[in-house]
């Protein structure tokens, strides 16, 4: 018997809200901070990954090995600063957020983030708009690892393999899948490719029916990882994905 849609867990950066691109900005100056200029392959490889871990790619990057506990603090305080200007959601993000919770579907906001900068983010994105929030601070293992989203999925008590899990970054991708979600993959910084992802260029025309097929197994006689289907609209249309 197959599952039923029980939960939609909601990456936030890069996912909901167009906030990479004030990463982007902290970063660059934090590098700049030690008289060096950020590569775009650091970047890349930061997208997605916990504050300290990101710390520790600039400083490989940079050539620098100094204090990444100060590092990763004067990064939050900055990116905190970037936030409270306000943050973009993504195409097609907040109607999808509505229409899940109109359609009563339970959903969760599971980052790598900090708890301090979810609360900023929170101001735009909603916190009654989740049933759980799950920060970088929440959990031992960041993603990659699978416990944000096991986590998320306890907390709801519903099965992993009833949530869809919508991600935009290969480690994000590969946590939800390792917890055992249904994952929706909608690449912005990064390409994503996965055997257990169902790709999409965007969020716009996805819709909770779409979801729920995503958990049945009736959305696609090909399976998961491909980028075809009968899901896209005109705005949707698949875009392939390469290995990272």
């Amino acid at each position: 018997m197959s599952e039923s849609l029980a939960a939609v867990l909601f990456d936030m950066d890069g996912t909901l809200v167009d906030s990479e691109k004030l990463w982007t900005v902290g970063l660059h100056e934090l590098a700049a901070r030690y008289g060096a200029r950020l590569t775009e392959a650091a970047r890349k490889a930061i997208v997605g990954t916990s504050t300290r871990e990101t710390i520790v790619l600039v400083h490989a990057d940079v050539g620098h090995t100094g204090d990444i506990d100060a590092d990763a603090e004067w990064l939050d305080n900055r990116i905190l600063e970037l936030f409270a200007a306000g943050l973009d959601w993504q195409p097609g993000a907040r109607e999808l957020l509505t229409a899940v919770r109109e359609a009563g579907v339970l959903t969760g906001l599971v980052t790598n983030t900090g708890a301090a900068l979810v609360e900023v983010a929170l101001r735009t994105i909603g916190r009654h708009n989740f049933d759980v929030v799950v920060t970088g601070d929440d959990v031992r293992h960041a993603k990659p690892h699978p416990e944000p989203y096991q986590r998320a999925a306890a907390s709801l008590g519903v099965p992993a393999a009833s949530c869809v899990a919508i991600e935009d970054s290969p480690a994000g991708v590969a946590s939800a899948a390792a917890a055992g979600c249904r994952v929706l993959a909608v690449p912005r910084e990064v390409p994503v490719s996965h055997p257990a992802a169902v790709i999409r260029p965007t969020l716009a025309g996805i819709d909770v029916a779409f979801l729920r097929r995503l958990v049945t197994g009736d959305e696609f006689g090909d399976a998961p990882g491909s980028v075809s289907g009968s899901g896209a609209t005109a705005e949707s249309k698949p875009v392939p994905g390469r290995v990272v």
